[in-house]
């Protein structure tokens, strides 16, 4: 069934609009999605053959062109030079929201930089997805992408294991193996779920502690984002005002109140709050 929408052209000011598209299930776009998307002028994508299946089911006339990485700066000024001339432009990825560990960064700069208005239409997102049937903390940090080489990923787990939110990562499924190890390494304790094909025909969601994750023996199908849980601070155990914390103390003393400063410290680590406040007390002092 194709859905007319009530479109009103002058409801829409002419712009740069991010069109947040369905995951994998074509059911999960909105109202406001296809009104955007069927009076835009051009629709930048990255896949067009991805992009037509969307279009094709919700009879969207409007004009793909190829925007993905390889092509998106030689595309900037032509979008810019009509975005000028007062056309309507929609931003899609192949599934999701824009911009977010996909294309589209560089055009949003330069309509910023050439005072052009940007537009979000939001929608679907693996992110808020995967996090909402985690039963992690909703305090998360989004990173994106491991990164390639191996010295950068320890390097990067290593200060992200510091931290206590939940966090989530996309992961290709050809690679996930490769990380493991790594995960294992830095994450010991916490939990971990991994989701594959969210949205989807064959969606799941593999749930484990991370010190029992072993290495999948058949590579896995489709798109991944994984979830690690917060880290389970023990209260009783309360580590020293060392001089990293002292420095964030320094720097916050003269802009913060005391009582602030010592909640701030406090909740990034366990150390107790007499104690930090008797130090904010002794730089004052000085």
């Amino acid at each position: 069934m194709i859905l007319k929408t009530q479109f009103k052209l002058k409801e829409y000011k002419n712009g740069l609009y991010l069109v947040s598209t369905p995951l994998g299930n074509l059911k999960d776009i909105t109202l406001r999605a296809i009104e955007v998307l069927e009076n835009s002028d051009f629709i930048l994508c990255e896949d067009t053959r991805v992009s037509k299946n969307l279009l094709n089911k919700y009879n969207i006339k409007s004009k793909l062109i190829s925007n993905h990485k390889f092509n998106e700066k030689k595309n900037i000024a032509r979008i810019v030079e009509n975005l000028k001339s007062g056309k309507i432009i929609s931003l899609i990825s192949d599934a999701g929201t824009p911009c977010i560990s996909d294309p589209g960064a560089l055009l949003v700069n330069e309509c910023i930089n050439n005072d052009i208005k940007i537009f979000p239409i939001p929608g679907p997102s693996a992110v808020a997805a995967a996090v909402s049937i985690s039963g992690f903390s909703d305090k998360f940090l989004f990173y994106g992408f491991f990164p390639e080489k191996k010295q950068h990923i320890s390097t990067e787990l290593k200060k992200l294991s510091e931290l206590g939110n939940t966090l989530v990562f996309f992961v290709s499924p050809k690679k996930i193996n490769k990380y493991i190890p790594e995960i294992k390494n830095y994450f010991t304790g916490r939990k971990i779920v991994i989701c594959r094909e969210i949205t989807k025909i064959y969606e799941e969601f593999i749930r484990k502690n991370i010190d029992e994750l072993e290495l999948f023996e058949n590579e896995l199908k489709g798109e991944l984002t994984v979830v690690i849980s917060d880290k389970k601070i023990n209260k009783n155990f309360s580590q020293k005002l060392d001089e990293s914390y002292k420095n964030m103390i320094r720097k916050m003393i003269n802009k913060l109140p005391t009582r602030e400063i010592a909640y701030i410290i406090n909740q990034i680590g366990t150390v107790p709050k007499k104690e930090i406040y008797n130090y904010c007390l002794k730089l004052k002092n000085e």
